[in-house]
């Protein structure tokens, strides 16, 4: 691939499939530099079932922004790619498409459920990967991993059965998220939660043996949004220092419940609210998280403790066999408005509320989530996460921003014991053994697990398989090959040097895998956390499909070219805030990469090709030294930037560099030069060659397409793709001098261009400039570069001397007034009557934004974005009146 005439149209489709195909297939992500210092990022591992979402498009960009980065600084970069088996959700798909077909998953053994699982992995389980290519993702897909793999699940087994032996996993009965859709527990991420309308229904629980409340009444009246499980209840819940049920409390009283006839007690606890309500909570320790803290508190074990509910939410019979015959095998919903008719017809029925009431559902399942209490397998997180917390207090690990620690340390000092078992086929076993006596052997093997029960043992392996977050835990380092003794990338490569993840699954993930490095590899798995916000709607909203307001980041490609996109995701990606989806702004960033083809063009035609060297040529011509000193800056900003993560400000830097600096300055400065016979042609060629190269280089982390396109076009590069190149390294600083000369004459046309813009004239118009008090210095200036400024500010002449009467615009230049007689250019008067109009209906505007502005009802109560709205048309009307005020008074 070798230089070309560029073609006047640039459309980033063609080059982008043939791009990224040259790269891959030359093993360009990762070229061999065993020698060299390592960079090491893992990417977060996709549902296998999953396609691109924004959130992936902006988490990817980030990524692969550094990893291009470091490896054009010389590094080995290695990025880990690979795919999660996502137990849940593949499940889901496959018994979907076996549905189609009439079949259900029961219909097959475990077995053959499994490999019709592989079968679909193998057919339809890629899309994500091909989709990441589409973005430019330039990972390591030589090492693509996938948590099932079968080194992988060696490593998965080996980490489950080293915390048992440990002791920090266990077997426990605790309450659960129960899918009753999927017939399994879930994590809290898969929970989301709804407003549904509902009720809250006051019941009145009636006091045993004629036990009386301070106030004389003979019942307790507690409040739920869930009356069927009152037929689990085992307690009712009053707050320490609440006087109305102390005596209550004192002499150990009971409420005899409706319906069961169970008799509880009532038990002190804080959970209870003496402002809400009656301040008397039901306990229904089963079936409530809230409530099973309570009825622990208050001595009920895990094992005594009611599970009035099947795995699929109909009632079943509870252990003191209390719950009326009738009621079993309802479901749930059928039992809530039964026993709410049992209270009416008994007159135990209080008053009901209309409630807006937060629903947890299955993202998956699609139904509403039931507490439950089951035996399922647990870590001990909390023991694991004191070393993880002491990684970060001690700087070992670093979270940027920084204001994600207080967040950070507020959930690991509150943590609960992590539920790992779920109830599916697919996934990794449990590596868990059961005697008939129920006694658990916990093993590699099944032959160990037989050498720990005995001979003659008679054992059935667990039929649970481990939550997905459990084996991506080990990500950064069962990648590397490990637990394989002296496997080479740990050693090189672990700890990884950084992750970068949303925020939203801080403790479903990153710090899951912050644990488990520590525990398993000594020190923790990488060493700084790059923390990003979500991708919301252009008003600000959460996207959902709900809500209909998702992007498909491949249109957006399609529409506009990767570049584009991923120029915008690093541009909008601000440390601690999210960012707003905004399309005009994608079709801008296309009209960046436009502007780089163009420029590209411009150097073709005019002789300017591929620079044959990283340091900056020698030069003497001011524009040169200039434009060089420039590139300079903008690496050292660049270089600053990207350590300190701050993707916004290292976009911003390019950018402008880019757009401004070289293209609208630098490009048009030296027209001159290349057009005239005077010396200076060749020079600027070398340099303006070199510049342009120190632009493809610098942009390509940003968009890696269109950057490894011209580098080609620009000349023949043999065997040196852009992709590893060498970063920039100009070995030369700002010439301060020719830094104020080219700054001044920018500064002049740009003030001369400003004026006649704000007055109305024709930016052709040719005109005569005097300075009458100009010192050497700028009549200096003003000689040497006449010719450019004859050029870009249609200047004919520049006198030293005092402006002829009458009226004339007066620009100020570092100091120096120039002036630019007015008579026969225009038509003053009537140019100060169209100012002066434009001027008060901008003011009028102005204030009018500003009175309402004041106004608290306003501020207070408009949505958000009305507000954000009429602050930016205030700030731009003030702003245009000041302007307009400003180009009157040049009117001298």
């Amino acid at each position: 691939m070798t230089d070309q005439t560029l073609p006047k149209t640039f459309d980033p489709a063609e080059l982008e499939t043939r791009w990224y195909a040259h790269w891959e297939k030359n093993g360009l992500f990762r070229p061999q530099r065993g020698d060299a210092e390592p960079f090491t990022i893992v990417n977060p591992p996709p549902n296998v079932t999953g396609v691109l979402h924004i959130g992936h498009a902006l988490d990817n960009t980030l990524q692969d922004i550094m990893v291009r980065y470091e490896r054009l600084r010389g590094k080995d970069a290695l990025w880990v790619v690979g795919t999660d088996h996502a137990g849940i959700a593949t499940q889901m798909v496959v018994e979907r498409n076996m549905a189609a077909q009439g079949e259900k998953r029961t219909d097959l053994s475990r077995e053959d459920f499994l490999a019709r699982v592989w079968a679909w992995k193998d057919d339809s389980g890629g899309q994500i990967t091909r989709q990441l290519r589409r973005l430019g993702c330039s990972m390591d897909w030589s090492r693509e991993q996938f948590t099932m793999d079968p080194h992988f699940s060696k490593a998965v087994t080996h980490v489950f059965v080293e915390l048992h032996k440990r002791g920090l996993i266990y077997r426990d009965k605790r309450l659960v998220n129960w899918d009753p859709a999927l017939k399994t527990a879930i994590s809290d991420l898969e929970v989301e939660q709804r407003e549904v309308q509902g009720k809250f229904w006051h019941f009145r629980y009636p006091l045993a043996d004629g036990a009386k409340t301070a106030a004389g009444a003979d019942h307790i009246v507690v409040a739920t949004t869930r009356p069927e499980t009152m037929l689990a209840d085992m307690a009712v819940a009053v707050h320490p220092e609440d006087e109305r049920y102390a005596s209550l409390v004192a002499a150990g009283a009971e409420v005899e419940l409706p319906i069961t006839g169970r008799r509880v007690r009532i038990v002190p606890d804080e959970h209870a609210d003496p402002e809400l309500g009656s301040g008397a909570v039901k306990i229904t320790p089963g079936h409530d998280f809230n409530d099973f803290e309570v009825g622990r508190r208050a001595g009920i074990a895990a094992g005594d403790m009611l599970n009035m509910l099947d795995a699929e939410a109909r009632v079943v019979q509870v252990s003191d066999g209390k719950i009326p015959d009738d009621y079993l095998g309802m479901d749930r919903f059928d039992a809530r408005k039964k026993v709410v008719a049992a209270m009416d017809e008994l007159g135990l029925l209080g008053e009901v509320e209309d409630r807006v009431i937060q629903t947890p559902f299955g993202d998956r399942g699609g139904v509403v989530i039931e507490p439950w209490l089951t035996d399922q397998w647990y870590v001990d997180a909390e023991k694991l996460a004191a070393p993880a917390m002491d990684a970060v207090r001690s700087g070992a690990v670093e979270i940027v921003p920084k204001s994600w620690e207080k967040t950070y340390f507020n959930w690991m000092e509150n943590i609960q014991p992590w539920c790992v078992s779920r109830q599916l086929w697919w996934g990794h076993r449990i590596p868990a053994w059961f005697d008939a006596d129920g006694n658990v052997f916990v093993a590699e093997t099944e032959e160990e697990a037989r050498a720990q029960a005995g001979e003659g043992a008679e054992l059935t392996r667990d039929e649970d398989v481990l939550d997905t977050w459990f084996s991506s835990a080990l990500w950064p380092f069962a990648t590397l090959g490990w637990p394989e003794d002296g496997a080479p990338l740990v050693q090189k490569h672990y700890p990884n040097d950084l992750l970068i993840s949303g925020f939203d699954i801080l403790f479903f993930w990153d710090a899951r895998m912050l644990m488990q490095g520590i525990e398993f590899m000594g020190t923790p798995p990488w060493k700084r956390l790059y923390l990003h916000g979500l991708v919301r709607a252009a008003d600000g909203s959460k996207m959902s499909k709900s809500k209909g307001n998702t992007v498909d980041p491949l249109g957006l490609i399609d529409q506009y070219g990767a570049d584009a996109l991923r120029f915008f995701m690093a541009a909008m990606e601000s440390q601690g805030r999210d960012i707003k989806m905004d399309e005009g702004r994608v079709e801008g960033y296309r009209n960046f990469a436009t502007k780089l083809w163009n420029a590209a063009r411009f150097a073709q035609a005019n002789g300017i090709g591929a620079s044959d060297s990283v340091a900056a040529p020698e030069a003497k011509l001011a524009v040169n030294r200039w434009i060089i000193g420039e590139v300079a800056e903008t690496v050292a900003k660049l270089d600053r930037a990207l350590a300190d993560l701050r993707f916004d400000a290292a976009a911003d830097a390019i950018y402008h560099f880019v757009w401004d600096r070289y293209c609208d300055w630098y490009l048009e400065l030296i027209k001159p030069v290349l057009a005239g016979n005077a010396g200076g042609a060749d020079e600027t060629r070398r340099v303006a060659g070199w510049a342009f190269d120190q632009i493809l280089v610098m942009l390509h982390p940003f968009m890696p397409f269109v950057t490894e396109e011209l580098w080609h076009a620009m000349g023949d590069r043999g065997d040196h793709p852009l992709i590893t190149a060498r970063w920039c390294d100009p070995k030369a600083s700002v010439d301060a001098e020719a830094k104020r000369e080219v700054e001044w004459l920018i500064a002049l046309v740009r003030e001369l261009r400003g004026a006649k813009s704000e007055l109305g004239i024709p930016p052709g118009t040719r005109m005569t400039a005097y300075a009458a008090e100009a010192d050497e210095r700028v009549r200096a200036l003003v000689e040497r570069q006449q010719p450019t400024i004859d050029r870009l500010a249609r200047l004919d002449a520049v006198r030293f001397e005092a402006p002829p009467e009458g009226a004339a615009v007066q620009i100020l230049v570092d100091g120096t007034t120039f002036a630019l007689p007015l008579e026969g250019v225009i038509d003053l008067d009537a140019e100060r009557a169209r100012l002066a109009k434009a001027r008060d209906a901008a003011i009028k505007e102005r204030d009018s934004l500003a009175k309402r502005l004041d106004n608290p009802q306003f501020v207070e109560k408009a949505k958000p974005e009305a507000v954000e709205k009429a602050r930016a048309d205030h700030a731009e009307k003030a702003g245009e009146a000041e302007r307009l005020e400003a180009a009157l008074a040049r009117l001298s």
